[in-house]
C-alpha cells in the first residue's frame, strides 16, 4: 500500500466515522421531493504532490454548460454509486477502471436540479493517457489535491438567482472557477478529511 493511500484511506474511514459536518448544500433544493441517483468521481493522482482531476462541461450542453465538474453522471438501473461514478470516468475520460483504486462514497449532495450526487473517493495512477469524450468534455485539467483541499482557498459568494441571493463556494484555481455543486463537493470533503491537520 502506497503512503498516499494509507493516508487517504486512514483519513476517509476517520472522517466519515464522525458526525456530519456542518456541509456546504446547494440552497435550490427547496420543495423538491424526490431526487434521482447520480455520481461523480474524485480521482485522486498517486503522485508525491497528488492532484485531482476535473473537466469543463463543452458550452453547448443543455446543463451545465462550460462548467467545471467531477467525472460522473445518473445510476444506470441496476449500478451503484461506485459502479456509476468508475464508468463515467471511463466513459469521459477514458479512465481503465482497472486503474481507479477506490477509497469509498461520501455525503449525498442533494443538488437543485433534482439529483442526489454521490462522490466517490478514489485513487488512480498518475499521468494516465486521457481520452476525453468531445461530447460531454470540453477539457480536462489536474488541479493540485492540497490546494482544493485548503480551506483557505474556498471563496463564500453570493449570486442572484431567479430573484434570491444564493451563496456558494468557489475555489479559483489558474483561471479555473471550480463552483457550484464542484465547489461545495470538494469543500465537504475537506471537512471529512482534515487534509491539514
Amino acid at each position: 500500500m502506497s503512503n498516499l493511500r494509507h493516508k487517504l484511506e486512514r483519513l476517509y474511514h476517520a472522517g466519515m466515522a464522525e458526525p456530519a459536518p456542518t456541509l456546504f448544500p446547494d440552497p435550490r433544493t427547496a420543495g423538491i421531493e424526490e431526487f434521482k441517483p447520480a455520481a461523480v468521481l474524485i480521482a485522486v493522482t498517486e503522485r508525491s504532490a497528488p492532484g485531482v482531476l476535473m473537466i469543463h462541461r463543452p458550452g453547448t450542453m443543455r446543463a451545465h454548460a462550460g462548467q467545471v465538474a467531477l467525472p460522473g453522471g445518473r445510476l444506470d438501473p441496476g449500478e451503484t454509486d461506485i459502479d456509476a461514478a468508475v464508468r463515467e470516468a471511463q466513459e469521459e475520460l477514458g479512465i481503465d477502471p482497472r486503474h481507479v483504486d477506490v477509497i469509498g462514497p461520501l455525503d449525498v449532495f442533494l443538488t437543485g436540479s433534482g439529483y442526489a450526487v454521490t462522490p466517490v473517493l478514489a485513487l488512480i495512477p498518475p499521468d494516465l493517457p486521457l481520452v476525453p469524450n468531445p461530447d460531454e468534455v470540453a477539457q480536462w485539467f489536474e488541479a493540485p489535491f492540497g490546494f482544493v483541499m485548503d480551506p483557505a482557498n474556498h471563496q463564500r459568494r453570493a449570486i442572484d438567482w431567479e430573484g434570491k441571493t444564493r451563496h456558494l463556494v468557489e475555489i479559483p484555481w489558474e483561471g479555473h472557477r471550480i463552483w457550484g455543486i464542484t465547489g461545495a463537493i470538494l469543500a465537504n470533503l475537506s471537512k471529512r478529511l482534515s487534509w491539514y491537520d
